[in-house]
């Protein structure tokens, strides 16, 4: 099943939204807890954000890593070449794995763009042992200023953009409780959810802007469509939205938070 996440290449991903992942994944482990050994997923791996932080703790003896998109996956195989890691092309929703075959199962900030969130839980249900821990994490749609401060004041600007990868609502489980109770259907015990927080800080307005405009997505096709004239006036608004009355540009930063869980096979 495809994934709802229109990617745009590896570095595009890293300037957006992989800096950020790597934040989160420390305090994600924190909370789900990595084996004392054996057998661990990363069911949407990216780039490899939460890989590479499972890959800290030498008592896991097999790391496999998946992601839909295949130069998120040769991304990762660049940057480690630790013999643990096994990252593959796959669908998070038709896991190639056998069953019972995981000591843990992991996500971080995937679930919320798959086609058939349901499957992949079941997915990572089926893959795992009995007793083995299941953990993912999605961003909160109200935990995110940084994003909801760019999309609307482009909203504001910029009407016609809406239908152009702007989002138009909440995501499904971006919402507290949704999570839990989508792992709680799917035959999970012990279901906790827990909300994750981390800064998001830019250096300046281009390290806001320019990952955002050309990062994923589709709005930069329409962005790069508009006269000029337009997308001069809709940069300038997007900077004094972010310097928010500071006469001069400069670092800022943004309380960010994901909804975390996790669980018992």
């Amino acid at each position: 099943m495809p994934s709802t996440f229109i990617a745009k290449g590896a570095e595009a991903y890293e300037a957006s939204m992989g800096r950020w992942s790597r934040k989160l994944a420390d305090p994600f482990l924190a909370f789900a807890g990595v084996p004392a050994h054996g057998r661990v997923l990363d069911a949407g791996c990216g780039t490899g954000s939460l890989t590479l932080a499972l890959a800290t703790h030498p008592e896991l003896t097999a790391i496999e890593a998946l992601d839909f998109e295949e130069n998120f996956v040769a991304a990762l195989r660049a940057r480690t070449d630790d013999p643990r890691i096994s990252a593959r092309q796959g669908d998070v929703c038709a896991l190639p794995y056998d069953d019972k075959s995981f000591d843990a199962a992991y996500s971080l900030l995937v679930l919320h763009f798959v086609s058939d969130a349901d499957k992949a839980i079941t997915e990572m249900r089926r893959v795992l042992k009995p007793g083995a821990t299941a953990a993912a994490a999605v961003w909160s749609y109200d935990g995110m200023p940084s994003w909801r401060l760019f999309w609307d004041t482009i909203r504001a600007i910029e009407p016609e953009a809406e239908g152009s990868g702007i989002p138009s609502g909440p995501r499904p489980m971006t919402a507290e409780g949704e999570l839990r109770a989508l792992f709680a259907s799917a035959g999970f015990a012990d279901v906790t959810e827990k909300r994750l927080t981390i800064m998001m800080d830019y250096a300046g307005f281009d390290d806001f802007y320019l990952p955002k405009v050309y990062g994923q997505g589709r709005f930069s096709a329409f962005f790069e469509a508009l006269p000029e004239a337009r997308r001069e006036r809709l940069r300038e608004a997007l900077r004094a939205a972010y310097l928010d009355g500071r006469s001069e540009d400069g670092q800022r930063g943004f309380e960010s938070v994901a909804f975390a869980v996790r669980c018992v096979a």
